[in-house]
């Protein structure tokens, strides 16, 4: 008899926490066949890929390899991309993968499975603004962060010599005050001073100029509005100029244009505005968002099949009539939590449970700077308002506790002990 094919599309933090808890208890136990398929080979918690996008973070040593977590997790990992998908047939199709130069390394390829969960994340959205796509720096994967990274680090070198200086001052414009604009914005100050100090460049903090560009009336408009001011007083502090209720309407490769017809200049122009699903999944003929998230019951599973699933940024699941789960990691590790249970109740013809979402508080870090948030929410309607050395404790558990999901207990001590020789031994920002 054979055991059902359970697939994992998308190895985020909800998908790669799913399919190593899926790997551990059932896939070792020969209870079902586990395959987790990402179109990358490793994995980084997307939430610190502000700090890969500066250096802060070396993803060499931080990246998880899914094809080696895979031989000691009791699951199957393949490298792919999802690009069509048979609910008749219960199969999905991986586009041809291609090798720098263009040429097919492994041809078009399907999968079948008895349960299917979608969990490819999400990406930043652009809303068809002119210029953007063509000429802003995103940071939805490692490859985005790697590339605006070392952009960034030619710009400080050009800057060295005044000679090739556009402007008096090192710009970079940022659109987005959310989360990932914020954190990065106290990131940018952090990398000036350290590429300062190792002699990497002669700028200095002072002439760092940038731009934090915010359609909204304040900054973190997602989050409380204590968190909020926090987090505007701290970038006050270091020089960022905090641009609210400023629409962009074009990009182009000297900076942005705005809706009241201001100029904003930059040598650097990262986009980090708007959230919204994998277009993909708007082609996979189930019924999805506009933002081309999957339509799910509160069980997770999708509206148009009860074998598939999905989680994370990419699912549109409700909590009760109007609210819906909203795109945060915590949310990806509660939903992957929920969804394990039912995919083994499926399994058993047992009835699902609806997925009931806990917001544990926000947190925003800026660096070695300060660190704001609210914690706790889950037991009152406001929180503990946090800042200072407890609120980067607090942040820097939310990795942590990641990191267990993935790897265990002993393994994420060990890697803690490791981390701290690092930081120690090895440069505090990477330098090539």
């Amino acid at each position: 008899m054979s055991v059902p094919r359970i697939v994992v599309v998308g190895g985020g933090a909800g998908g790669f926490e799913l399919a190593t808890r899926l790997g551990r208890r059932l896939g070792r136990r020969n209870r079902a066949e586990i395959i987790l398929v990402d179109r990358n080979p490793t994995h980084i918690w997307k939430p610190l890929l502000h700090e890969v996008a500066t250096g802060a973070l070396d993803q060499g040593l931080d990246e998880v390899s899914y094809q080696a977590h895979a031989r000691t997790h009791g699951y199957r990992y393949q490298l792919g991309t999802l690009s069509g998908l048979d609910r008749d047939s219960r199969r999905i199709t991986l586009a041809p993968l291609h090798d720098e130069k263009g040429e097919v390394v492994l041809g078009e390829r399907t999968l079948d499975y008895d349960y299917l969960v979608l969990s490819v994340g999400s990406v930043s959205n652009d809303f068809g603004t002119p210029g953007v796509a063509d000429h802003c720096y995103f940071l939805d994967s490692t490859q985005q962060a790697e590339t605006f990274r070392r952009a960034m680090l030619n710009t400080f070198l050009r800057y060295s010599d005044p000679a090739h200086r556009d402007r008096s001052h090192l710009s970079v414009a940022i659109v987005g005050g959310g989360a990932t604009g914020v954190e990065l914005s106290a990131e940018l100050h952090n990398a000036t001073r350290m590429l300062n100090s190792y002699g990497y460049s002669e700028i200095d903090s002072n002439q760092l100029q940038i731009h934090l560009i915010e359609a909204a009336p304040r900054i973190l408009p997602a989050l409380p509005e204590r968190i909020g001011e926090s987090a505007r007083r701290e970038l006050d502090k270091l020089g960022v100029q905090i641009h609210t209720d400023t629409r962009i309407t074009s990009a182009d490769e000297r900076g942005f244009d705005t809706a009241d017809d201001r100029r904003i200049d930059a040598d650097l122009t990262v986009w980090a505005a708007g959230v919204r699903a994998p277009e993909i999944l708007s082609e996979l003929g189930l019924s999805t968002q506009r933002n081309h998230q999957v339509r799910v019951h509160q069980t997770m599973q999708s509206i148009d099949d009860e074998r598939i699933f999905a989680l994370g940024d990419c699912a549109a699941c409700p909590q009760g009539e109007e609210k819906m789960v909203p795109p945060r990691a915590q949310a990806a590790h509660q939903m992957a939590n929920t969804l394990y249970g039912n995919l083994v109740a499926a399994m058993n013809d047992r009835p699902l449970k609806n997925f009931h979402y806990r917001d544990m508080g926000s947190l925003i870090s800026l660096a070695h700077f300060d660190a704001v948030g609210n914690v706790m929410r889950g037991a009152s309607t406001r929180g503990l308002f946090v800042e200072g050395a407890l609120a980067k404790l607090f942040y820097a558990s939310l990795y942590r506790m990641h990191q267990r999901a993935i790897h265990g207990s002993f393994r994420t001590m060990l890697k803690i002990m490791v981390d701290r020789l690092n930081n120690w031994l090895r440069p505090r920002l990477k330098l090539h």
